[in-house]
Order: C-alpha cells, then structure tokens, then sequence
C-alpha cells in the first residue's frame, strides 16, 4: 500500500508557513538563492550520509554553497528548498527533506538567534498558532537539569535531556569539541540548536572564518570515518577558500518540515510531506 498523502488541511497550512518564512526574509533584506544540489561534496559533519549520484553527490545541505555566496559579497542570503541524507530513519527523518537556511554578515549567533525567534513567530501567526515564552540554557545547564552527574553525556543528552525541551528553548554554547562549523571562544563553541516538544528544529553558528581550523575539522572527521569502515567525505577547495574570504556572520540551518510538525501539532514528518 502506497504511503497516505498529507491531509490537504496540512498541505494549506504548509503553503502557509512557507510563504511566512520567505516573507519575513525578503522583509528583512534578504536574498534568496537557488543552491545547487549536485555538488562535489555532500558534507563536513561526520555522522551524515551523502547520497552519490555519479562523481557527485546530493547536498546534505546548501550550506556549502552559502558559504561560497556568502563570501563573494552577497550579505544576506537565503536557501530554501529539497535536501537529501541517507540513512536516517523514523518520526523525525526523511531521506528528503526541506531545508531553509540564511546567513548575515555582521552578526554572530546571538544576532541569529534574535532572527530565529522573530521568523518563528512570523511562520506560527501564519496559521494562528501562539508561540509560548522562548526558553535560554547553555548546554552545560541544559545537563545539570535534566541529568544531573551523567557519565555518558550523548546519551545522556538523547534520552534525558532532548525529550524534556518541550517549550521552544535555544541551547547555547556547546563543547568546543562540537563545533561542526562553529567559531570556538575557549572552550565554548558560538553555536545553538532550537528545540520545541522534543524535537530539534534548528542548528546555528557564528560562521568559523579559519580556514587551517576547517580543514583540520575536515579531515578529523574524516579519519573517524575510515576508522569506522566508512568514505571520507571529499574536501572542497572552494568551501575552504570561501571561508577563508567572507566577512564574520551567522549563520543557521532550519528543518522546515519539523517546523511545520511542531506547528501543527502533528508527530511524523509523513504527516507533512507528499511521499515519493
């Protein structure tokens, strides 16, 4: 049995979201650009899966090609549109999914995250939902709360400390160690992801302007992917370059189809898309 198509209700109210997503970003100077999604390199990070379509892949993310926009001038930007992963399974996860992020130049993630609070609101009031109070902890608290003394701090964090976000809170200031693509100011990496009801919505950065420290990253990760019988991801020069050139700015990665489930209530990103 092929699987149900999302109620044309959803569908109304997706429309809806979308249009109050790209609404509040033109309003707000920015532009919108359409990242390609065959690209030389489908990832930094070194748990996701890029799926390969020939000598190429498709994008994780368009993050790579931000980057690269961002550095030729373009001060701020937007993408929204398909993304693809593989090996992600369940409530939360797509192999294709919708992807919105921007980047400003001249902020940090403090400004993003203002950004991210205001563009919540906007999408939300688009379908008459109210937003309750938006909650503040650094990762460290958000551990002390929710599992005080915890040895096993992943797991920790999965089965302890996720499922209790259940207001929309912005945890800040990560481990240095988990930076992805981060600025690090001592041992704290500028970065904050947005939960709500559980769900991870969205994952920001002051953008890393290190291009040493980048490809340091890169290829950290790309040993812990041999060691685990896994590709490496290949290095894009381009990325490398890129960030080498733009100006300090923030930037975000925002999951449009979780948004819209939190949104509506609703608990399986099937609920919200049209399936293939």
């Amino acid at each position: 049995m092929s699987p149900a198509l999302p109620e044309p209700g959803v569908l109304r109210d997706r429309a809806q979201i979308l249009r109050a997503l790209r609404g509040w970003l033109d309003d707000n100077g920015f532009v919108e650009i359409e990242a390609p999604t065959l690209v030389r390199s489908g990832a930094l990070e070194e748990h996701l899966e890029a799926l390969a379509v020939g000598d190429r892949f498709l994008h994780t993310s368009p993050e790579f090609a931000c980057k690269r926009v961002l550095a030729s001038g373009l001060p701020r930007l937007y993408s929204l549109g398909p993304c693809y992963r593989g090996e992600e399974w369940g409530p939360m996860h797509s192999t294709e999914f919708t992807m919105l992020e921007w980047y400003r130049v001249g902020t940090d993630y403090r400004g993003i995250l203002d950004d991210t609070r205001e563009l919540v609101r906007a999408a939300a009031s688009a379908v008459g939902v109210d937003v309750p109070p938006f909650e503040q902890l650094t990762a460290a608290e958000a551990l002390a709360r929710h599992s005080p003394g915890a040895e096993d701090v992943e797991r920790a964090w999965v089965n302890d400390v996720e499922p209790r976000l259940l207001s929309p809170t912005f945890i800040v200031d990560y481990p240095a160690a988990d930076a992805a693509f981060a600025e690090v100011r001592g041992d704290i990496a500028e970065r904050f992801e947005l939960y709500w009801k559980g769900i991870e919505v969205a994952n920001a950065f002051t953008e890393l302007r290190d291009p040493v420290e980048l490809r340091a990253r890169w290829e950290h990760n790309n040993a812990a992917r041999r060691a685990a019988g896994r590709l490496p991801h290949p290095v894009d020069e381009r990325v490398v370059d890129a960030v080498s050139r733009h100006a300090r700015a923030g930037g975000i990665a925002l999951g449009v189809d979780r948004l819209v489930l939190v949104l509506l209530g609703l608990s399986d990103i099937a609920q919200v898309r049209i399936p293939g």
